[in-house]
């Protein structure tokens, strides 16, 4: 009869000190090593799926999401939004003649009328907004110096080589350098109502809290903090090659809003991901709850038509629009969720239907002798 023996030794991979045919030490076992790791007898847990379990969580999701996605769409509808084209394309536009001249600061003026049927309540935010402008592009996003948009004096002087060929101009250094920093969005827009005897009130617009705080306050810094010497700490630099005034002057009536803590400036520089996209421009504070902040009725919308964008087919527009507790308007996030909700819950219902149908089958069926 043959015997077999268990040794513990030989089960992690030692050996009792027998002796192979090839000598001493010959033998040794390549088996793992006897734990629970390496013999993988870990404890672990697999997830039966019954219609007790599944069916229960495709109608809970189901009556979840649907309320939450009809609110969220509800609530998207109920913003106020206009948007106003201002590019000139058309030969009536208003912008027409402006939009022929390929020029970055040619000074040239339209006034753009419009009407708003429904009133814009709580604040209103004015947006412009670009089409077929590709702010991702990798070279144009790596196009910039953040040390010295930071305050740092030793690359104000001596900007990054990721700024080429924005760096210097004239043998002097560019301030701030950068393809994205030269194609700073310039247009000048005012806001005015018109009465019905035909006099105009402009609208005023605030152009400060438009940016991130954190923008604002720690990626953005004037060299050397001194905000009231702008114009001796930028001395030694130069205007980028697209722009008609240096960057101690884009706000040279609010130190606290010029050189590269303007507001305008840093909204353009966070660049967008897509290449339609709007960048916040001004607010219109609501004055008081009696009367709405942007009545039905005429406007007009003057422009100092500077941002060249019919080289490259592109649109400039202008957005009017009001926000709620989850942003602006986007009803993409309502629709995302009742569609789940809807499909999980018609699944749940056609899943309950077949195991009603065909569960009991085979628990109910007889096995013959």
């Amino acid at each position: 009869m043959m015997a077999s023996s268990y040794n513990a030794k030989e089960e992690d991979g030692h050996h009792s000190g027998s002796v192979g045919p090839g000598g001493p030490g010959t033998g040794k076992s390549k088996k793992p090593d006897n734990t629970a790791f390496k013999q993988q007898r870990l404890p672990a847990w697999q997830p039966i799926l019954t219609a007790g379990t599944v069916l229960p969580a495709f109608f809970a999701i189901g009556l979840i999401f649907i309320p939450i996605g009809i609110g969220l769409f509800v609530t998207s509808n109920n913003i106020r939004e206009f948007e106003l084209d201002y590019t000139g394309v058309e030969m009536s536009s208003p912008c027409f003649n402006c939009s022929q001249t390929y020029s970055w600061n040619n000074s040239c003026r339209c006034s753009v009328p419009f009407t708003l049927e429904q009133p814009f309540e709580s604040n209103v935010f004015m947006y412009y907004g670009l089409s077929n402008f590709y702010q991702n592009h990798r070279r144009y996003v790596k196009s910039r110096d953040d040390s010295q948009l930071n305050g740092d004096k030793r690359f104000l002087t001596n900007p990054s080589k990721e700024c080429e060929p924005y760096r210097m101009n004239d043998k002097m250094p560019i301030a701030p350098c950068g393809a994205i920093a030269n194609s700073l969005f310039n247009d000048t827009l005012e806001l005015y109502y018109v009465y019905p005897n035909g006099t105009k009130t402009a609208i005023h617009l605030v152009k400060t809290d438009i940016a991130w705080w954190t923008d604002k306050h720690v990626k953005f810094r004037n060299p050397a903090g001194n905000n009231d010497n702008l114009t001796i700490t930028f001395q030694e630099t130069t205007n980028p090659i697209n722009w008609h005034k240096p960057v101690y002057e884009l706000d040279p009536t609010e130190p606290d809003n010029n050189g590269f803590i303007n507001e305008d400036f840093i909204v353009w520089m966070r660049t967008a991901a897509l290449p339609t996209f709007r960048k916040l421009h001004r607010i219109i504070q609501k004055k008081d709850s009696l009367t709405p902040t942007l009545p039905p009725g005429n406007y007009t919308l003057d422009i100092a038509y500077n941002y060249p964008v019919r080289s490259f087919d592109g649109r400039k527009r202008m957005i009017l629009s009001t926000i709620s507790w989850m942003g602006g308007k986007n009803p993409f996030l309502g629709i995302a969720y009742i569609t789940v909700g809807s499909v999980c819950f018609f699944l749940g219902v056609v899943l309950l239907v077949i195991h009603h149908k065909y569960g009991n089958r085979s628990s109910n069926a007889e096995i013959p002798n």
